[in-house]
């Protein structure tokens, strides 16, 4: 295994292989739980369960699912983690856009452009999460699933924002619940298995080892 800088490395004792030892810890179960935390608060006002929810998801997106994941995107790249760092970066950023053009940009865009201006924003995102799902084929089955909900997530919302089609937001809202679920589930398995220093919670690993 290749050490680098910011890392050392140790012989496993009796084990006949070396293992790295991080300077950082994982930053990922961090990343995931803001990410899942503002989905879900974001997915049930898209839902209609309760559209309050959209309050909450602001403040989210800007503390939690942005400045929060934005950091874990940066420790990535400390561990010279390159999807993490983008997957975990991307989308803290992504939060923290939401919450400037819910507050600064929405505002003052005219209701007859206002279904453009929300599906670009929408478009551009479905096709990042799109090719990163390819990446994380890579990474784990519990990562994979994040992906590809969130994808589809992408996928419905924009549909739905071009077209202002209240049906195809709402099924975005329910698919973006599962996303959180998933992505909460692989938080729940990386703070776990990390913390009793073994795979107590199944992620299928993809990566060879």
């Amino acid at each position: 295994m290749t050490t680098h800088p910011g890392e050392t490395q140790q012989a496993a004792a009796g084990g006949g292989f070396a293992s790295t030892v991080h300077r950082v810890a994982d930053p990922a179960p961090l990343g995931l739980a803001a990410f899942a935390m503002t989905t879900f608060a974001l997915s049930i006002a898209n839902t209609n369960i309760w559209g309050a929810g959209a309050d909450a998801a602001l403040a989210l997106a800007l503390v939690y699912g942005g400045a929060a994941q934005l950091l874990a995107g940066m420790w990535e790249f400390v561990r010279k983690n390159t999807f993490g760092a983008l997957a975990f970066s991307s989308f803290g950023a992504f939060w923290i856009a939401y919450y400037v053009f819910v507050k600064f940009v929405a505002p003052g865009v005219k209701p007859s452009d206002a279904p453009v201006a929300v599906g670009v924003f929408l478009l551009g995102w479905t096709i990042f999460t799109a090719y990163m799902t390819v990446a994380s084929l890579r990474v784990s089955g519990a990562v994979v699933a994040v992906f590809v909900l969130l994808t589809i997530t992408f996928v419905l919302l924009t549909v739905g924002a071009f077209h202002s089609n209240e049906t195809w937001t709402k099924a975005g809202g329910w698919i973006g619940l599962a996303t959180a679920a998933a992505a909460w589930y692989a938080s729940f398995a990386g703070v776990v298995n990390e913390t009793f220093k073994k795979p107590l919670i199944p992620t299928m690993p993809l990566a060879p080892r």
